[in-house]
């Protein structure tokens, strides 16, 4: 199928069709693009496991509109999370909350809570307000790629992984660059279970209260798994030093490109050497980019400079983390 301009209403409408109908369709967040389907079908969620070639029992994020889309997939939510909802949606936060029983069941891996979030971008939003007007309560949405490998920032990266015959909306490169966080709200305590772009402190700040350390019966989330987000080179987290006394030395093989904050590598080979911004952020909205960039190049290791040791450097550090596991 085509790709779809995001810009045009009548091929918004095309892919909200689409979707009502059970079939697949690619879209852009803000975070990454989205692989989805109608959440409320559990044939046209299992779609999504057989592309991706997913296991069945990792659930996945459902994309709703606004708080009271949710009330159709989650039972009535703790105080906490309505602060989470209020302060930080729409936005690049998934809530995990008890689930209506019978409802999105594989879209929730048979668990008995669920993923929610309420998406920021206007094309993602238009799809959802065209989806809602054709009976379809919120759109089951992962990543658009393989299981495991980088998330896709655009939609020739989906076209990449997964082909000409899925239908993408294309909305341009993603501005936050990498998945939401993930706040467990379906326990006594809340849980930040994968960090983002909006860092803990301010999280804490929007829910009122603290967020535990990730414990025992925590839910299955997506984009948890130990390894995760990696390209086929193997990606090696190098300490500054390390990484300078390598290049000192002359001892970076010509096989290895590099990801780095450091000055040097302004200078270096572009098609090797590619800087990190200091602001994580940027890093952020760069990230899976450079990564599947320098993947595409050849390269058989990509050295990444360790990110500082600091809370608003925590969603880069743990993507890369999981990449080079």
């Amino acid at each position: 199928m085509a790709t779809l301009p995001g810009s045009d209403p009548a091929a918004i409408r095309a892919a909200a069709e689409l979707i009502a109908s059970g079939e697949l369709v690619a879209f852009p967040t803000e975070t990454v693009y989205g692989l989805g389907a109608r959440a409320d079908r559990d044939g046209a969620v299992r779609k999504i496991f057989d592309l991706k070639k997913r296991p069945a029992d990792h659930p996945l994020i459902v994309h709703v509109l606004d708080e009271a889309s949710a009330e159709f997939f989650a039972q009535p939510m703790p105080p906490a999370a309505r602060n989470l909802v209020r302060h930080t949606w729409p936005g690049p936060v998934t809530l995990i909350l008890r689930r209506r029983p019978g409802v999105a069941d594989a879209a929730a891996a048979g668990q008995s809570t669920i993923g929610l979030r309420s998406p920021a971008h206007p094309v993602a939003r238009a799809l959802l307000i065209q989806a809602a007007s054709l009976g379809v309560p919120g759109i089951a949405a992962p990543s658009a790629n393989r299981f495991g490998r980088i998330s896709p920032t655009a939609a020739s990266d989906v076209r990449d992984e997964l082909g000409d015959d899925l239908a993408v909306l294309d909305g341009g490169p993603c501005p936050v660059g990498i998945e939401s966080a993930i706040v467990d709200c379906s326990g006594e305590r809340l849980q930040l279970l994968r960090p983002g772009t909006i860092d803990r402190g301010r999280l804490e700040e929007a829910a009122g209260e603290p967020l535990a350390t990730v414990g025992e019966g925590a839910p299955r989330a997506p984009g948890t798994l130990e390894s995760h987000y990696a390209p086929r080179a193997r990606v090696r987290l190098m300490e500054s030093d390390a990484l300078r006394r390598a290049w000192e030395q002359n001892a970076i093989p010509p096989s290895v490109a590099v990801y780095a904050r450091m000055p040097f590598a302004i200078e270096a080979d572009p098609a090797r050497w590619r800087p990190m911004p200091s602001d994580p952020d940027a890093a952020a909205r760069e990230l899976f980019a450079v990564l599947r960039s320098l993947d595409r190049a050849g390269a058989a290791e990509i050295w990444v400079e360790r990110p500082p040791a600091d809370a608003r450097w925590e969603g880069v550090a743990d993507r890369l983390r999981r990449a080079a596991r």
